[in-house]
Order: C-alpha cells, then structure tokens, then sequence
C-alpha cells in the first residue's frame, strides 16, 4: 500500500467521522445493527440512514427492509446516504430492495484554497435582509436541476419568501448562532438572493450544502462564488477540510476550477415511483 493510499483511506476516514457527527445537532439516530436511521428533530431537510460508523458486519438487505418500514412509519423520506468507496457492499442490498441509487462526484478542496470567483458573494449574518431569499431561493434551483437557464425569477422567489413563512428562517438562524451553518449569497443590488448555499462545520471539517442559483440567475458564475466565499470563511474558522458533493459530471468540472478534486462518490440512494 502506497503513501498515496494511506493518505487517501485517512481522508475517507475523516469524511465518514464527520457524516456520522453532522446529523446529530438536529436528529436522534436510531441504530439498526450495521446502519443507523438519523431522524430530523425540529425544521428543516429530513435526514437518511447511512452506515452505522465503527461496525464493521456488512448491511444485508434485511437491515435495508427495516430501515425502510421504519422511515414509512415515522411518515419520512425512504432515503439512504454513504460513500461507495468505504461501504462498497451497501448498494446491491439497497438495489435489492427496490431503491434507485444516483451517484455524485465526491470532491475535496486542494490546499491552497479556493480560486477567485466574480459574483459579489458574502457571507451573510442572521439579521441580513437577503437571509430569508437565500434559504427560499433553494426550492426553486432544485426544482429545476441542471446548468441551463431557467424560467423561476425573483418574482417567483417573493412568492416562495412569503409561502415558505418565518418559521424555517428562525430555525436556520439558530443554528447560525451555534457555529453550526454559515449561508453565503450573491445577491441583488437591493438584497435579493439570486445564488445561496452553506457550509455546515464540525471540527476541523465542513461540508459545501445546498449551492443553488436562481433559475433565471443561471450562466453568471454565482455558484462558484457563493462557494468560493463559504470555502474561504471554512478555512477562516480552521477548518482544514472543505468537501461537497458534486450534481453531476458537468457540475464537478465548475468545481474543479476552484480547485476541489474527485476522491470518491457519494451515494444517494430515495423511492423512485414504483417503489
């Protein structure tokens, strides 16, 4: 076994240490044997099941079934996420059970830092104006996935603002208060998000989340701004290892030029419609 090797099993190590500590501030983890279920206490996306860290028996697809009635009956996304590279064994049992499973580009930022990004992003603080656009505007990016412009627009985005409410805004600041997301967007002249994501820090590791642009806002460099500017208060915070995971092929290459390479894939596996 190489240096090269060793280096690379210590930085999958460090990613599936921070997988299994990430959930915790907001879910209850329920243990099934080789898989754990995190259950989302409070606002926000629903957590997953993922490989339970520090067992070493492999999940059959027993343990995958059970995971599943579980999540119907807490009337939660029947949803499982894990890192091919480290659980390789995991995805024919999930297959098994009649799940769809989509890759994703696991990519970490080499040193250095990130590469200078145009778009005007910031970090945003939790009594910026732009906060409440820069958490709605995600429903509408992923909505409409891809690279190419789209129709949704701002005024879409004041009607998602204004339906979305309160609530979910307060959550986030919360955890904003706790050191435990930062948002960053490109924004407006007048404050309204037309690009937002986060970075969410556990030690001296932090995981890009939710970049998403506008629809209409697409083809002006905004993501990779916005996730320039998260990666740089990353390393502002001591954070040694920045890491997200990429949409697709085309998405890693935009993120290849701010310097992250692929070191693994990240494995999402949800109900499809005839399961």
């Amino acid at each position: 076994m190489t240096v090269e090797d060793l280096d690379h099993r210590d930085l999958l190590d460090r990613l599936e240490c921070y997988y299994d500590a990430v959930p915790r501030s907001a879910a209850r983890a329920e243990e099934f044997g080789p898989l754990t279920l995190f259950v989302r206490e409070g606002e926000g996306f629903p957590y997953y099941a993922r490989p339970t860290r520090g067992r070493t028996g492999a999940a059959g697809l027993d343990d995958v079934l059970r995971i599943r009635e579980r999540q119907r009956q807490l009337g939660i996304p029947e949803s499982f996420e894990w890192v091919a590279e480290t659980t390789p064994g995991l995805r024919a049992a999930v297959e098994a059970s009649g799940l769809e499973v989509h890759e994703h580009p696991l990519m970490v930022l080499g040193p250095g830092g990130p590469a200078a990004a145009n778009g005007g992003a910031r970090v945003l603080d939790v009594d910026d104006p732009a906060l409440p656009s820069a958490l709605a505007l995600v429903h509408l990016a992923f909505a409409d996935p891809g690279t190419g412009v789209g129709r949704a627009g701002v005024a879409e985005l004041a009607a998602k603002v204004a339906e979305s409410g309160d609530e979910p805004v307060e959550a986030v600041r919360k955890r904003m208060r706790a050191g435990l997301t930062v948002v960053a967007a490109s924004t407006t002249a007048d404050g309204v998000a037309l690009c937002s994501g986060r970075h969410q820090p556990v030690g001296e590791v932090s995981e890009i989340v939710g970049v998403g642009t506008l629809p209409s806002a697409r083809r002006r460099g905004l993501a990779s701004a916005v996730t320039a500017a998260l990666a740089a208060d990353a390393h502002s915070r001591g954070v040694t290892t920045v890491f997200l995971s990429a949409g697709d092929a085309d998405v890693a290459r935009i993120y290849e030029r701010l310097g992250f390479r692929s070191v693994g894939t990240a494995l999402i596996a949800e109900a499809g419609p005839d399961s």
